[in-house]
Protein backbone atom coordinates (compact mmCIF):
# COMPACT_ATOMS: atom_id res chain seq x y z
CA UNK A 1 0.00 0.00 0.00
CA UNK A 2 1.17 3.56 -0.65
CA UNK A 3 1.19 6.21 2.04
CA UNK A 4 -1.10 9.23 1.87
CA UNK A 5 1.91 11.44 1.11
CA UNK A 6 3.10 9.09 -1.62
CA UNK A 7 -0.41 8.93 -3.13
CA UNK A 8 -0.65 12.72 -3.16
CA UNK A 9 2.75 13.03 -4.83
CA UNK A 10 1.96 10.38 -7.44
CA UNK A 11 -1.38 12.06 -8.20
CA UNK A 12 0.31 15.46 -8.66
CA UNK A 13 3.03 13.93 -10.84
CA UNK A 14 0.34 12.27 -12.98
CA UNK A 15 -1.42 15.63 -13.42
CA UNK A 16 1.86 17.25 -14.54
CA UNK A 17 2.40 14.44 -17.05
CA UNK A 18 -1.09 15.02 -18.45
CA UNK A 19 -0.37 18.76 -18.71
CA UNK A 20 2.61 17.97 -20.96
CA UNK A 21 0.35 15.72 -23.05
CA UNK A 22 -2.31 18.42 -23.44
CA UNK A 23 0.14 21.29 -24.06
CA UNK A 24 1.44 19.40 -27.09
CA UNK A 25 -2.01 19.50 -28.73
CA UNK A 26 -2.14 23.30 -28.53
CA UNK A 27 1.51 24.04 -29.31
CA UNK A 28 1.70 21.60 -32.21
CA UNK A 29 -1.46 23.10 -33.68
CA UNK A 30 0.09 26.56 -33.52
CA UNK A 31 3.29 25.35 -35.21
CA UNK A 32 1.64 23.71 -38.21
CA UNK A 33 1.53 26.89 -40.27
CA UNK A 34 5.23 27.55 -39.68
CA UNK A 35 6.15 24.01 -40.73
CA UNK A 36 4.63 24.47 -44.19
CA UNK A 37 6.93 27.44 -44.81
CA UNK A 38 10.08 26.29 -43.01
CA UNK A 39 10.15 22.75 -44.40
CA UNK A 40 8.40 23.34 -47.73
CA UNK A 41 5.47 21.09 -46.85
CA UNK A 42 1.91 21.17 -48.10
CA UNK A 43 -1.13 21.09 -45.83
CA UNK A 44 -1.76 17.40 -46.47
CA UNK A 45 1.76 16.52 -45.31
CA UNK A 46 1.36 18.63 -42.18
CA UNK A 47 -1.98 16.93 -41.59
CA UNK A 48 -0.32 13.52 -41.70
CA UNK A 49 2.32 14.71 -39.24
CA UNK A 50 -0.33 15.97 -36.82
CA UNK A 51 -2.47 12.87 -37.26
CA UNK A 52 0.35 10.49 -36.34
CA UNK A 53 0.17 11.77 -32.74
CA UNK A 54 -3.30 10.21 -32.44
CA UNK A 55 -2.18 6.89 -33.91
CA UNK A 56 0.86 6.83 -31.62
CA UNK A 57 -1.39 7.58 -28.67
CA UNK A 58 -3.72 4.71 -29.56
CA UNK A 59 -0.90 2.20 -30.09
CA UNK A 60 0.75 3.06 -26.77
CA UNK A 61 -2.50 2.67 -24.86
CA UNK A 62 -3.48 -0.64 -26.43
CA UNK A 63 -0.06 -2.21 -25.85
CA UNK A 64 0.81 -0.30 -22.69
CA UNK A 65 -2.35 -1.26 -20.79
CA UNK A 66 -1.56 -4.97 -20.41
CA UNK A 67 2.13 -4.16 -19.81
CA UNK A 68 1.18 -2.15 -16.71
CA UNK A 69 0.47 -5.45 -15.00
CA UNK A 70 3.39 -7.33 -16.54
CA UNK A 71 6.23 -4.84 -16.03
CA UNK A 72 4.68 -2.31 -13.64
CA UNK A 73 3.30 1.20 -14.00
CA UNK A 74 6.63 2.72 -12.98
CA UNK A 75 8.40 1.41 -16.09
CA UNK A 76 5.58 2.67 -18.32
CA UNK A 77 5.95 6.15 -16.77
CA UNK A 78 9.73 6.06 -17.38
CA UNK A 79 9.05 5.07 -20.99
CA UNK A 80 6.66 8.03 -21.31
CA UNK A 81 9.28 10.41 -19.90
CA UNK A 82 11.98 9.23 -22.31
CA UNK A 83 9.52 9.40 -25.22
CA UNK A 84 8.52 12.96 -24.32
CA UNK A 85 12.14 14.10 -24.13
CA UNK A 86 13.02 12.39 -27.42
CA UNK A 87 9.88 13.68 -29.15
CA UNK A 88 10.47 17.29 -28.11
CA UNK A 89 14.16 17.28 -29.04
CA UNK A 90 13.66 15.53 -32.38
CA UNK A 91 10.90 18.01 -33.27
CA UNK A 92 12.98 21.04 -32.26
CA UNK A 93 15.99 19.85 -34.28
CA UNK A 94 13.93 18.42 -37.17
CA UNK A 95 15.35 18.88 -40.66
CA UNK A 96 12.65 17.47 -42.96
CA UNK A 97 9.23 15.83 -43.18
CA UNK A 98 10.28 12.46 -41.78
CA UNK A 99 12.11 13.89 -38.79
CA UNK A 100 9.02 15.92 -37.90
CA UNK A 101 6.88 12.82 -38.45
CA UNK A 102 9.15 10.79 -36.17
CA UNK A 103 9.19 13.43 -33.45
CA UNK A 104 5.41 13.69 -33.44
CA UNK A 105 5.03 9.91 -33.42
CA UNK A 106 7.37 9.58 -30.43
CA UNK A 107 5.46 12.28 -28.58
CA UNK A 108 2.14 10.62 -29.38
CA UNK A 109 3.40 7.27 -28.09
CA UNK A 110 4.62 8.99 -24.91
CA UNK A 111 1.21 10.66 -24.48
CA UNK A 112 -0.48 7.28 -24.78
CA UNK A 113 1.93 5.79 -22.24
CA UNK A 114 0.95 8.53 -19.76
CA UNK A 115 -2.73 7.60 -20.08
CA UNK A 116 -1.97 3.87 -20.05
CA UNK A 117 -0.08 4.16 -16.75
CA UNK A 118 -1.74 7.04 -14.90
CA UNK A 119 -5.41 5.99 -15.27
CA UNK A 120 -4.92 2.60 -13.54
CA UNK A 121 -2.46 4.23 -11.12
CA UNK A 122 -5.10 6.69 -9.89
CA UNK A 123 -7.73 3.93 -9.73
CA UNK A 124 -5.33 1.93 -7.54
CA UNK A 125 -4.47 4.93 -5.35
CA UNK A 126 -8.13 5.84 -4.73
CA UNK A 127 -10.18 2.62 -5.02
CA UNK A 128 -13.15 4.10 -3.12
CA UNK A 129 -13.26 7.39 -5.07
CA UNK A 130 -12.30 6.48 -8.62
CA UNK A 131 -14.71 8.52 -10.74
CA UNK A 132 -14.18 11.75 -8.79
CA UNK A 133 -10.38 11.38 -8.78
CA UNK A 134 -10.25 10.47 -12.46
CA UNK A 135 -12.32 13.57 -13.23
CA UNK A 136 -9.91 15.68 -11.16
CA UNK A 137 -6.96 14.10 -12.96
CA UNK A 138 -8.52 14.82 -16.35
CA UNK A 139 -9.00 18.46 -15.35
CA UNK A 140 -5.51 18.88 -16.71
CA UNK A 141 -6.26 17.81 -20.25
CA UNK A 142 -8.42 20.87 -21.01
CA UNK A 143 -6.34 22.78 -18.46
CA UNK A 144 -3.15 21.87 -20.30
CA UNK A 145 -4.65 22.92 -23.62
CA UNK A 146 -5.49 26.32 -22.10
CA UNK A 147 -1.96 26.63 -20.67
CA UNK A 148 -0.35 25.55 -23.94
CA UNK A 149 -2.57 27.76 -26.08
CA UNK A 150 -2.07 30.90 -24.00
CA UNK A 151 1.66 30.23 -23.68
CA UNK A 152 2.02 29.72 -27.43
CA UNK A 153 0.07 32.93 -28.06
CA UNK A 154 2.23 34.90 -25.60
CA UNK A 155 5.54 33.56 -26.92
CA UNK A 156 4.49 34.12 -30.54
CA UNK A 157 3.43 37.69 -29.67
CA UNK A 158 6.87 38.20 -28.15
CA UNK A 159 8.47 37.08 -31.40
CA UNK A 160 9.55 33.65 -30.15
CA UNK A 161 9.66 30.81 -32.67
CA UNK A 162 7.70 27.57 -32.53
CA UNK A 163 10.89 25.86 -31.36
CA UNK A 164 10.92 27.95 -28.19
CA UNK A 165 7.27 27.06 -27.66
CA UNK A 166 8.10 23.34 -27.90
CA UNK A 167 11.05 23.81 -25.54
CA UNK A 168 8.72 25.32 -22.93
CA UNK A 169 7.22 21.84 -22.42
CA UNK A 170 10.54 20.70 -20.95
CA UNK A 171 9.66 22.57 -17.72
CA UNK A 172 6.57 20.55 -16.68
CA UNK A 173 8.26 17.49 -18.22
CA UNK A 174 11.22 17.85 -15.85
CA UNK A 175 8.86 18.46 -12.93
CA UNK A 176 6.87 15.25 -13.42
CA UNK A 177 10.08 13.28 -13.95
CA UNK A 178 11.46 14.48 -10.61
CA UNK A 179 8.19 13.82 -8.78
CA UNK A 180 7.97 10.23 -10.05
CA UNK A 181 11.66 9.60 -9.36
CA UNK A 182 12.24 7.08 -6.58
CA UNK A 183 8.56 6.61 -5.75
CA UNK A 184 7.11 3.19 -5.02
CA UNK A 185 4.14 2.28 -7.19
CA UNK A 186 1.08 0.36 -5.98
CA UNK A 187 0.04 -2.83 -7.70
CA UNK A 188 -2.80 -2.48 -10.16
CA UNK A 189 -6.24 -3.36 -8.84
CA UNK A 190 -6.42 -6.42 -11.05
CA UNK A 191 -3.20 -7.83 -9.56
CA UNK A 192 -4.27 -6.91 -6.01
CA UNK A 193 -7.55 -8.76 -6.54
CA UNK A 194 -5.71 -11.86 -7.73
CA UNK A 195 -7.42 -11.79 -11.12
CA UNK A 196 -5.48 -13.75 -13.75
CA UNK A 197 -4.45 -12.36 -17.11
CA UNK A 198 -6.87 -14.76 -18.80
CA UNK A 199 -9.74 -13.56 -16.62
CA UNK A 200 -8.82 -9.97 -17.48
CA UNK A 201 -9.09 -10.65 -21.21
CA UNK A 202 -12.30 -12.59 -20.67
CA UNK A 203 -13.80 -9.68 -18.72
CA UNK A 204 -13.08 -7.43 -21.70
CA UNK A 205 -15.39 -9.60 -23.80
CA UNK A 206 -18.42 -8.80 -21.63
CA UNK A 207 -21.17 -7.47 -23.96
CA UNK A 208 -21.81 -4.39 -21.80
CA UNK A 209 -18.08 -3.61 -21.73
CA UNK A 210 -17.95 -3.88 -25.53
CA UNK A 211 -21.00 -1.61 -25.73
CA UNK A 212 -19.16 0.95 -23.60
CA UNK A 213 -16.19 0.77 -25.99
CA UNK A 214 -18.57 1.68 -28.84
CA UNK A 215 -19.94 4.49 -26.68
CA UNK A 216 -16.38 5.70 -26.04
CA UNK A 217 -15.88 6.01 -29.78
CA UNK A 218 -18.87 8.37 -29.87
CA UNK A 219 -18.17 10.31 -26.66
CA UNK A 220 -14.56 11.04 -27.68
CA UNK A 221 -15.61 11.99 -31.21
CA UNK A 222 -18.24 14.34 -29.77
CA UNK A 223 -15.72 15.98 -27.44
CA UNK A 224 -12.54 16.22 -29.52
CA UNK A 225 -13.81 16.26 -33.10
CA UNK A 226 -15.69 19.60 -32.98
CA UNK A 227 -13.05 21.08 -30.65
CA UNK A 228 -10.32 20.52 -33.24
CA UNK A 229 -12.41 22.25 -35.93
CA UNK A 230 -13.85 25.11 -33.86
CA UNK A 231 -10.87 27.52 -34.26
CA UNK A 232 -11.01 27.19 -38.04
CA UNK A 233 -14.79 27.23 -38.46
CA UNK A 234 -15.72 29.98 -36.02
CA UNK A 235 -13.22 32.52 -37.37
CA UNK A 236 -15.76 33.26 -40.11
CA UNK A 237 -18.74 33.36 -37.75
CA UNK A 238 -18.10 36.74 -36.14
CA UNK A 239 -16.05 35.52 -33.17
CA UNK A 240 -12.51 34.35 -32.40
CA UNK A 241 -12.43 30.57 -32.73
CA UNK A 242 -9.33 30.35 -30.53
CA UNK A 243 -11.03 32.26 -27.72
CA UNK A 244 -14.11 30.03 -27.97
CA UNK A 245 -11.87 26.96 -27.70
CA UNK A 246 -10.07 28.41 -24.67
CA UNK A 247 -13.48 29.21 -23.14
CA UNK A 248 -14.71 25.63 -23.70
CA UNK A 249 -11.58 23.98 -22.31
CA UNK A 250 -11.47 26.38 -19.37
CA UNK A 251 -15.06 25.50 -18.40
CA UNK A 252 -14.23 21.81 -18.77
CA UNK A 253 -11.31 22.16 -16.39
CA UNK A 254 -13.48 23.90 -13.78
CA UNK A 255 -16.28 21.35 -14.16
CA UNK A 256 -13.96 18.37 -13.73
CA UNK A 257 -12.41 19.91 -10.64
CA UNK A 258 -15.81 19.89 -8.94
CA UNK A 259 -17.00 16.59 -10.40
CA UNK A 260 -17.41 15.03 -6.95
CA UNK A 261 -20.68 16.82 -6.26
CA UNK A 262 -22.18 15.64 -9.56
CA UNK A 263 -20.97 12.06 -9.07
CA UNK A 264 -22.60 11.97 -5.63
CA UNK A 265 -25.95 13.27 -6.88
CA UNK A 266 -26.26 11.66 -10.31
CA UNK A 267 -24.02 8.57 -10.18
CA UNK A 268 -21.79 7.87 -13.22
CA UNK A 269 -24.52 6.70 -15.62
CA UNK A 270 -26.72 9.65 -14.72
CA UNK A 271 -23.78 11.97 -15.44
CA UNK A 272 -23.22 10.34 -18.82
CA UNK A 273 -26.89 10.72 -19.74
CA UNK A 274 -26.92 14.42 -18.80
CA UNK A 275 -23.64 14.91 -20.68
CA UNK A 276 -25.09 13.39 -23.85
CA UNK A 277 -28.19 15.62 -23.71
CA UNK A 278 -26.16 18.80 -23.12
CA UNK A 279 -23.62 17.91 -25.82
CA UNK A 280 -26.35 17.42 -28.41
CA UNK A 281 -28.05 20.66 -27.36
CA UNK A 282 -24.76 22.58 -27.48
CA UNK A 283 -23.87 21.41 -30.99
CA UNK A 284 -27.42 22.09 -32.21
CA UNK A 285 -27.32 25.62 -30.77
CA UNK A 286 -23.87 26.34 -32.22
CA UNK A 287 -25.12 25.35 -35.66
CA UNK A 288 -27.79 28.04 -35.42
CA UNK A 289 -26.05 30.99 -33.77
CA UNK A 290 -23.33 33.46 -34.76
CA UNK A 291 -21.29 36.19 -33.11
CA UNK A 292 -21.14 36.53 -29.31
CA UNK A 293 -24.07 34.13 -28.85
CA UNK A 294 -21.67 31.37 -29.88
CA UNK A 295 -20.08 31.70 -26.44
CA UNK A 296 -23.43 30.84 -24.87
CA UNK A 297 -23.87 27.82 -27.16
CA UNK A 298 -20.28 26.78 -26.48
CA UNK A 299 -20.99 26.94 -22.73
CA UNK A 300 -23.75 24.34 -23.09
CA UNK A 301 -21.45 22.19 -25.22
CA UNK A 302 -18.57 22.52 -22.72
CA UNK A 303 -20.62 21.28 -19.78
CA UNK A 304 -21.90 18.47 -21.98
CA UNK A 305 -18.51 17.06 -22.98
CA UNK A 306 -16.88 18.02 -19.69
CA UNK A 307 -17.39 14.70 -17.88
CA UNK A 308 -17.46 12.28 -20.82
CA UNK A 309 -13.90 10.92 -20.88
CA UNK A 310 -13.12 10.50 -17.15
CA UNK A 311 -16.62 9.31 -16.25
CA UNK A 312 -16.52 6.64 -18.95
CA UNK A 313 -13.23 5.39 -17.49
CA UNK A 314 -14.53 5.52 -13.92
CA UNK A 315 -17.83 3.81 -14.70
CA UNK A 316 -16.23 0.94 -16.59
CA UNK A 317 -13.53 0.42 -13.97
CA UNK A 318 -16.12 0.37 -11.19
CA UNK A 319 -18.51 -1.99 -13.01
CA UNK A 320 -15.85 -4.21 -14.59
CA UNK A 321 -12.85 -4.09 -12.22
CA UNK A 322 -11.47 -7.34 -13.63
CA UNK A 323 -10.76 -5.60 -16.95
CA UNK A 324 -8.02 -3.73 -15.09
CA UNK A 325 -5.48 -1.60 -16.92
CA UNK A 326 -6.33 -3.36 -20.19
CA UNK A 327 -9.93 -2.18 -19.99
CA UNK A 328 -8.89 1.43 -19.44
CA UNK A 329 -6.34 1.18 -22.26
CA UNK A 330 -8.94 -0.20 -24.67
CA UNK A 331 -11.33 2.63 -23.81
CA UNK A 332 -8.69 5.35 -24.10
CA UNK A 333 -7.29 3.89 -27.30
CA UNK A 334 -10.75 3.68 -28.83
CA UNK A 335 -11.37 7.29 -27.87
CA UNK A 336 -8.23 8.58 -29.59
CA UNK A 337 -8.78 6.33 -32.60
CA UNK A 338 -12.23 7.83 -33.08
CA UNK A 339 -10.74 11.34 -33.30
CA UNK A 340 -8.61 10.38 -36.30
CA UNK A 341 -11.78 9.04 -37.94
CA UNK A 342 -14.18 11.88 -37.16
CA UNK A 343 -11.87 14.78 -38.12
CA UNK A 344 -11.91 14.06 -41.88
CA UNK A 345 -15.64 13.25 -41.68
CA UNK A 346 -16.35 16.72 -40.29
CA UNK A 347 -14.04 18.09 -42.98
CA UNK A 348 -16.13 16.35 -45.64
CA UNK A 349 -19.34 17.77 -44.14
CA UNK A 350 -17.67 21.18 -44.24
CA UNK A 351 -16.56 20.87 -47.88
CA UNK A 352 -19.94 19.56 -49.01
CA UNK A 353 -21.70 22.41 -47.22
CA UNK A 354 -19.49 24.98 -48.94
CA UNK A 355 -20.02 23.41 -52.36
CA UNK A 356 -23.80 23.42 -51.88
CA UNK A 357 -23.83 27.14 -51.04
CA UNK A 358 -21.71 28.51 -53.90
CA UNK A 359 -24.03 30.44 -56.23
CA UNK A 360 -24.59 29.12 -59.73
CA UNK A 361 -22.30 30.88 -62.19
CA UNK A 362 -19.39 31.41 -59.84
CA UNK A 363 -16.62 29.26 -58.34
CA UNK A 364 -14.95 28.82 -54.97
CA UNK A 365 -11.65 30.09 -56.43
CA UNK A 366 -13.34 33.29 -57.63
CA UNK A 367 -14.81 33.94 -54.18
CA UNK A 368 -11.52 33.10 -52.43
CA UNK A 369 -9.58 35.48 -54.65
CA UNK A 370 -11.92 38.43 -54.08
CA UNK A 371 -10.42 41.59 -52.62
CA UNK A 372 -10.71 41.98 -48.86
CA UNK A 373 -13.81 43.95 -47.90
CA UNK A 374 -15.55 43.35 -51.20
CA UNK A 375 -19.06 41.94 -51.50
CA UNK A 376 -17.70 38.64 -52.81
CA UNK A 377 -15.23 38.33 -49.90
CA UNK A 378 -18.08 38.91 -47.45
CA UNK A 379 -20.18 36.35 -49.28
CA UNK A 380 -17.32 33.79 -49.12
CA UNK A 381 -16.91 34.30 -45.37
CA UNK A 382 -20.66 33.85 -44.88
CA UNK A 383 -20.67 30.64 -46.95
CA UNK A 384 -17.80 29.21 -44.90
CA UNK A 385 -19.43 30.16 -41.61
CA UNK A 386 -22.81 28.66 -42.52
CA UNK A 387 -21.27 25.45 -43.88
CA UNK A 388 -18.93 25.05 -40.91
CA UNK A 389 -21.62 25.60 -38.30
CA UNK A 390 -23.89 23.16 -40.13
CA UNK A 391 -21.05 20.59 -40.04
CA UNK A 392 -20.79 20.98 -36.26
CA UNK A 393 -24.55 20.50 -36.00
CA UNK A 394 -24.36 17.25 -37.96
CA UNK A 395 -22.07 15.79 -35.28
CA UNK A 396 -25.00 16.12 -32.83
CA UNK A 397 -26.31 12.77 -34.11
CA UNK A 398 -23.62 11.07 -31.99
CA UNK A 399 -24.72 12.42 -28.58
CA UNK A 400 -28.35 11.81 -29.62
CA UNK A 401 -27.52 8.12 -30.08
CA UNK A 402 -25.64 8.15 -26.79
CA UNK A 403 -28.66 9.62 -25.03
CA UNK A 404 -30.74 6.59 -26.03
CA UNK A 405 -28.04 4.09 -24.99
CA UNK A 406 -27.32 5.74 -21.64
CA UNK A 407 -31.03 6.10 -20.85
CA UNK A 408 -31.59 2.37 -21.44
CA UNK A 409 -28.56 1.47 -19.29
CA UNK A 410 -29.70 3.81 -16.53
CA UNK A 411 -33.25 2.41 -16.47
CA UNK A 412 -31.90 -1.15 -16.58
CA UNK A 413 -29.53 -0.53 -13.65
CA UNK A 414 -32.33 1.01 -11.57
CA UNK A 415 -34.62 -1.91 -12.38
CA UNK A 416 -31.90 -4.39 -11.37
CA UNK A 417 -31.23 -2.48 -8.16
CA UNK A 418 -34.93 -2.39 -7.29
CA UNK A 419 -35.24 -6.15 -7.92
CA UNK A 420 -32.24 -6.82 -5.71
CA UNK A 421 -33.74 -4.72 -2.90
CA UNK A 422 -37.07 -6.55 -3.15
CA UNK A 423 -35.27 -9.90 -3.03
CA UNK A 424 -33.30 -8.82 0.02
CA UNK A 425 -36.50 -7.66 1.76
CA UNK A 426 -38.26 -10.93 0.97
CA UNK A 427 -35.41 -12.88 2.50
Amino acid sequence: MTSTTNASRLFTASCLALIVTAMSFAIRGGAMGAWTTEFGLNNEQVGWINGTAFWGFTLAMIFGGPLCDAIGMGRIVKFAFVGHVAGILLTIFAWDYWSLFGGTLLFGIANGAVEAACNPLIAALYPDNKTTRLNQFHVWFPGGIVIGGLLAFALASAGMSWKVQFASMLIPLGAYGVMFLGQSMPRTERVSMGVSTGAMFQACLNPIFLLMVVCMLMTAATELGPSQWIPSILQNAGVSGILVLVWITGLMAVGRQFAGAFVHRLQPMGMLLCSAVLSAAGLFLMSRTTGPMLFASATVFAFGVCFFWPTMLGYVNERFPKTGALGMAILGGAGMLSVSIVLPVIGRFYDDGIAARIPVGTTADALKGAAAGSEQATQWASIQADAGLQALGQVAVLPCLLTVVFLVLLLNSRSAKSAAQEAATAN
